[in-house]
């Protein structure tokens, strides 16, 4: 069976990490899940960018028109003054999407109080459909893979298993997915025999 060829823009937004003052931990972390995640071939487009509103606007929309289906951002999101990722993703949207930010942050307050203090967003620009992540390596899998207990089952779903039927709705392409990382949910009639 061949699997769609996917793009994605991968995003770390970081004043610090951008300047080099330390190693950006973000866009490994999530380019080692993606892949992990992912059966389809994908081409990553990668940015490390500062905490500047109208550069993290720019680089979504160059991602979008290079033709990804899905971005992904991390850092950025909290309350700290230089901290405008959500501000820059809404700023370029078509549509918002509140239900990924409300399970996120669902999903980190099993593991820390202050998950209340994040605020990411997930919007969609033209046939792309994009999501703010934390900031932690850790929290980015957490996130986008759930919760399970120590058998493996899912206690709390992880956000991507509602990623690939979205981007089927907006006209993206078919995402598979490595079940025993994260099983994508779709409907009966949205299912592709395998």
């Amino acid at each position: 069976m061949s699997f769609d060829e996917v793009r994605i823009g991968i995003v770390s937004i970081s004043d610090r990490a951008s300047s080099g003052v330390y190693e950006d931990k973000g866009l490994p972390a999530l380019k080692d899940w993606m892949s992990r995640a992912l059966l389809n071939p994908i081409t990553f487009e990668s940015r490390l960018i500062p905490d500047e509103q109208a550069a993290i606007s720019a680089a979504l929309i160059e991602l979008v028109d290079a033709g990804c289906s899905l971005v992904l951002t991390t850092g950025g999101t909290g309350p700290a003054l230089r901290d405008v990722t959500p501000e820059a993703t809404l700023a370029v949207a078509h549509k918002e999407m509140p239900g990924f930010g409300e399970q996120m942050r669902q999903i980190s307050l099993h593991f820390v109080p202050t998950a209340i203090l994040s605020r990411q967003v997930a919007v969609i620009r033209d046939k792309c459909l994009i999501l703010n992540l934390p900031g932690q390596p850790k929290s980015i899998a957490e996130t986008l893979e759930g919760l399970k207990d120590a058998e493996g089952k899912q206690i709390v779903p992880g956000i991507f298993a509602a990623v690939p039927y979205c981007i089927d709705l907006i006209g993206g392409p078919y995402f598979d997915t490595d079940d025993s990382i994260c099983k994508a949910w779709r409907p009966k009639t949205a299912i592709r025999p395998k």
